[in-house]
């Protein structure tokens, strides 16, 4: 058997996070190593718990998760628990987990299981950078022992999701953001446009959390109220950021379309703080830093949903 690709995910769980971290666990090419959590979704409190219940539910809770960061680096943030609940899950009372978060932060963790799997290490970043941004200020040699790096996150025609310009994950702290994309010189994007480009279908989705496993029910129930928000303000498919995110993650050869420029985060414009600003015609002379998933293929991306699930 081939070795396994080493996966360490910096996560804010997070409904749309919690498919993603289910299909990574159902994936056989990859290893999930461990979770590094951080503040974004929902508070730091919630997203390790869920974090730590997810892994309970799958099955896996050999998988370390290492609590992060409480608040962004510099300016206070609004989270998003109007589109995951108060508790990030759905507000459905699941009872905490049985075990609790290793002692190690976040960062330090990154920096460890970086030189433990050095040269193999796959990192993704599902949630806002803010564990990233201080590893790499810990450490800057950090890139030099990634082998690939891929992050959910901007707009990149500034189409943003929480702002007229802005996504989410990188609006909720856009300095972090700018440490991470001026240190690491090669990242893969998965941005909040591409996610538009790739909905699901409400109705399938719903036929597929009816199926009969464990799984499905459990999502079924974390992701109601998530989906209820989404069929009523955008209409019939639902966006799992994440999701697509891990699908490009876990099965590269399923992109149609990439495309490499020049990426910069805005830290100070009045209608546009947080925005991804992409350079498109290659203007300042920068090199390439990111490439930008334009294009999926839908099919491969619903298969990998319906394994994750357990829908046959």
């Amino acid at each position: 058997m081939t070795k396994k690709i080493p996966l360490l995910i910096d996560t804010d769980p997070g409904v749309d996070d919690a498919l993603a971290l289910l299909m990574a666990f159902a994936d056989e090419r990859h290893d999930v190593v461990g979770l590094t959590i951080a503040a974004g979704n929902v508070g730091l409190g919630h997203t390790v718990r869920n974090a730590l219940k997810l892994c309970e539910v799958a099955g896996r809770e050999d998988v370390p998760v290492f609590a992060g960061t409480p608040e962004p680096l510099v300016h206070p943030s609004v989270d998003a628990a109007h589109v995951h609940g108060a508790d990030g899950f759905g507000d459905v009372s699941l009872p905490a987990a049985k075990r609790q978060a290793e002692a190690e932060h976040a960062a330090l963790a990154i920096l460890r299981l970086s030189h433990e799997y050095a040269g193999e290490l796959f990192l993704v970043a599902l949630g806002p950078l803010t564990n990233l941004a201080l590893a790499l200020k810990l450490d800057p040699t950090l890139p030099q022992r990634v082998k690939r790096f891929l992050v959910m996150g901007g707009a990149v025609t500034c189409h943003g999701n929480i702002t007229p310009a802005a996504e989410f994950n990188i609006a909720f702290d856009p300095e972090a953001a700018h440490v991470v994309f001026t240190g690491f010189p090669h990242i893969e994007v998965a941005d909040w446009e591409a996610t538009v480009a790739h909905g699901l279908l409400h109705k399938d989705v719903e036929q597929w959390l009816a199926f009969d496993s464990d799984k499905a029910r459990f999502y079924e129930l974390i992701s109601r109220q998530t989906r209820l928000w989404s069929e009523d303000s955008r209409g019939e498919r639902w966006f799992a950021a994440d999701a697509l995110a891990m699908a490009w993650a876990l099965q590269p050869e399923g992109a149609l379309r990439v495309e490499s420029r020049p990426l910069n985060i805005e830290l100070a414009g009045t209608h546009s703080r947080g925005a991804t600003i992409v350079d498109w015609n290659r203007q300042t002379g920068q090199p390439d830093n990111t490439q930008l998933l334009m294009a999926y293929d839908q099919g491969r991306f619903e298969a990998q949903v319906r394994s994750a699930l357990g829908v046959a």
